[in-house]
């Protein structure tokens, strides 16, 4: 609909988060040796950031779960007929099987072969679509869109402003896209994740880097094929199904499976993180800090499963409600944005960032948040609200003019709330410094960390992502 502007958020700025978190923050939470994001938050600020933490990331990955639950359910009524609902049931049913029963080796096992699959799978549609309008030629020739006349463009266009929003509310549109993925992605479990699993520091970050540079050149097939499909067809009305739509029309049938298999096997391996990523949050931090007992062995295991069946559940609740797959994938990081990713930036960086600060920039920033985006849906500035932008005129709430409303208002908000939450910050830091004296950043088993900058930044030789892993590094990993 909107071209490359409508695609800001993912892949733009989730691959400016991989770049971002490989310079700033891969080799530090490395040698941290943290388990969990949540870890980070309960040696840095006190327990009520923790809950808060917590909180955050947990409806981060409901939110999260919720938008690839939907994506199966849209998958399975594409190609099979099925009713969306069940669909999304028999979706969730799978994955959170498999996730309780082979944890993060199933995850990380899917994960690798998932991303040949896609690659492979989004490849092949982008190659026959390019085909069929006439190759890189036809494809710049003939590029539109729905609502904007410059569909390769990031910027907003004059007179045509940023999805629809012109002057300052387009701008911070724009510049809220590129921050809700870009760093609310930066404060993630899955992340860490993965940043853990690899075989050492150089490997995390380059891997960080490569994963940039792929998700980018991938990721941007996919709004290119869209771009091709409305040459191709610029009456079309329904465009959930339009990749799925694309390789049914364009390809050979066995070329379609594959696609579609790769489509399935994403869906899976997100799904698995997030439901894996949301119950490790609450097993190894926020039970500990409420009981006041580590969950060791068995016990430990039980809990994450029981916690993957919650996470499941409640995804599965929002999705039939939501019924969205993109802005439901966006919100789960601009609530991150909003809530944590200020506090975990400060306290890594800002020797002065304390607990009390921490807390107002987490709850000032979200108070600022829904009160912003309850103006910029009302009211707006100069009078350009998201309602009359989206044209809802009163119809009822979950109509498709007040979705469009809501989404658009809560994304500029996240603007306002962001920098409300540094503001916060920084002011309520300062101010607490003799009652409630920073920490020091430490480990995971309270040892202070170096804060050199050779040794934090992502500027390692590449050469050691790719030698021999030392034994200093295999006790450390």
């Amino acid at each position: 609909d909107y071209g490359f502007q409508g695609v800001v958020f993912d892949p733009f700025g989730a691959s400016a988060c991989l770049f971002l978190s490989g310079f700033l923050f891969v080799r530090l939470m490395r040698r941290a040796k943290y388990l969990t994001v949540v870890d980070f938050f309960e040696r840095r600020y006190n327990k009520l950031t923790v809950v808060l933490s917590v909180i955050a990331e947990m409806l981060t990955y409901f939110s999260w779960t919720a938008a690839q639950i939907v994506a199966g359910g849209a998958i399975a009524q594409g190609i099979f007929g099925l009713d969306p609902v069940w669909g999304c049931v028999i979706v969730i049913t799978i994955v959170a099987g498999y996730t309780m029963m082979g944890g993060m080796m199933a995850d990380t096992l899917l994960d690798f072969f998932q991303m040949f699959l896609t690659a492979i799978g989004i490849s092949l549609v982008f190659i026959f679509m390019l085909k069929a309008v006439g190759g890189f030629p036809g494809l710049i020739e003939g590029a539109g869109s729905t609502y904007v006349s410059q569909p390769f463009k990031l910027l907003p266009t004059k007179g045509e402003g940023y999805l629809g929003y012109t002057g300052p509310t387009g701008w911070m549109y724009w510049i809220a896209a590129w921050m809700s993925i870009g760093l609310g992605s930066v404060a993630t479990q899955d992340l860490m994740q993965r940043s853990m699993a690899a075989r050492n520091q150089a490997t995390s970050v380059y891997g960080s880097y490569f994963a940039g540079v792929l998700y980018l050149f991938f990721g941007i097939m996919s709004p290119l094929v869209g771009i091709m499909a409305y040459q191709l067809n610029p009456g079309m009305e329904d465009t959930s199904y339009l990749l799925v739509h694309a390789a049914m029309g364009h390809m050979p049938a066995i070329l379609t499976a594959i696609f579609i298999a790769a489509l399935v096997s994403a869906l899976m391996s997100t799904s698995d993180s997030s439901l894996l990523a949301g119950a490790s949050a609450v097993t190894e931090n926020l039970i500990p800090l409420l009981t006041g007992k580590k969950l060791e062995g068995k016990k430990a295991l039980w809990a994450t499963r029981i916690m993957v069946l919650v996470n499941a559940a409640l995804g599965l609740s929002i999705a039939l409600w939501a019924h969205t797959i993109y802005e439901l994938s966006v919100v789960a990081w601009t609530l991150l944005l909003v809530g944590l990713f200020t506090p975990f930036s400060f306290g890594m960086y800002w020797k002065k960032a304390n607990s009390s600060g921490a807390n107002a920039a987490f709850i000032g920033g979200f108070a600022v948040w829904i009160t912003a985006a309850i103006f910029f849906f009302k009211t707006g500035l100069g009078g350009q609200s998201t309602a009359l932008v989206c044209g809802y005129a009163g119809e009822g709430a979950f109509s498709e003019p007040w979705w469009c409303a809501f989404w658009d208002a809560v994304y500029v908000a996240s603007f306002v709330a962001f920098i409300s939450a540094i503001i916060l910050m920084v002011v309520v830091s300062l101010a607490t410094q003799k009652k409630d004296p920073a920490k020091q950043l430490v480990d995971y088993y309270g040892e202070p960390i170096n804060m050199s900058p050779k040794l934090h930044l992502g500027i390692l030789p590449i050469r050691n992502a790719f030698r021999k892993i030392t034994e200093e590094e295999k006790e450390n990993t």
